[in-house]
């Protein structure tokens, strides 16, 4: 589970919904507030993926950030307005998931529901592809683009909805190219997935789990590291070169067999 989360966190088919498609293809049988806690906070491997491959840009945007607030001129870089921009493009998920939390959960055991929103991933894909103009870099990015691409990643608290699929779609629907929207997607996911985190570290505190749940955690979050940070590599050299469509017929042929086929 922890390979899977860490490919397909970063590749456009949905991390969460593979979290809820392959247990059932594989007849393994968990509890519901367990699987919860577990798909997210195995996200974290993936964190610490996005940290190690971005860590310089990150390291300098941090930078920028900070220096921009100690001069009192918080816009005075692109790194530092980077920076507002991640914050900006977080607050949508913020919100949402604190109002809708309990009802994602309840989504996150229904495996047809995950079937449907793969083909909403897809058709995102198509989409983006069809109509993004791809004619706009990093050097044009501004605060509507950010909140734009905020708004996308809500759709991904649904399981199936692929979130680096969204977020890059919605970026590509504003005409940014496929590199500058696919690095804008792994950077915004970093706040999103500390916050899920920190939440579901409060259940499982709650759930009072075994040591053997520790165990299983640990596991998922190193193999969860270090396949994504192999998925990183691979996909933004893939979109220098390649299109979306592949990653979009694929979503909506599992999508379509789960809807179809599954009872």
């Amino acid at each position: 589970m922890g390979v899977i989360q860490g490919i397909t966190e970063f590749i456009p088919i949905s991390s969460s919904g593979h979290l809820v498609i392959i247990p059932h293809l594989l007849g393994w049988k968990f509890s519901g507030p367990e699987a919860f806690i577990f798909n997210v906070l195995v996200q974290w491997g993936t964190l610490f993926a996005v940290f190690i491959y971005f860590r310089r840009d990150l390291q300098e945007i941090s930078v920028a950030f900070a220096k921009g607030l100690r001069s009192g001129k918080p816009f005075v870089s692109r790194d530092a307005c980077m920076g507002w921009y991640i914050i900006v493009a977080t607050i949508p998920s913020v919100i949402a998931g604190l109002l809708f939390k309990e009802t994602v959960q309840v989504v996150f055991s229904s495996v047809k529901g995950t079937g449907f929103f793969l083909l909403i991933t897809a058709a995102l894909l198509y989409f983006a592809e069809y109509q993004g103009k791809r004619n706009r870099d990093s050097k044009t990015f501004a605060a509507g683009d950010a909140i734009w691409i905020g708004c996308f990643q809500v759709l991904a608290l649904l399981p199936g909805v692929s979130r680096s699929g969204a977020t890059v779609a919605g970026g590509m629907i504003k005409n940014l190219d496929r590199s500058t929207a696919a690095r804008f997607s792994f950077l915004i996911s970093i706040p999103v997935m500390i916050g899920a985190g920190v939440l579901a570290l409060t259940d499982l505190i709650e759930l009072q789990a075994t040591n053997d749940f520790f165990m299983l955690l640990l596991v998922g979050f190193i193999c969860a590291l270090i396949s994504g940070y192999i998925a990183i590599r691979w996909f933004i050299s893939y979109l220098n070169q390649h299109t979306l469509y592949l990653f979009a017929t694929y979503c909506f042929l599992l999508g379509a067999f789960i809807v179809l086929e599954w009872n």
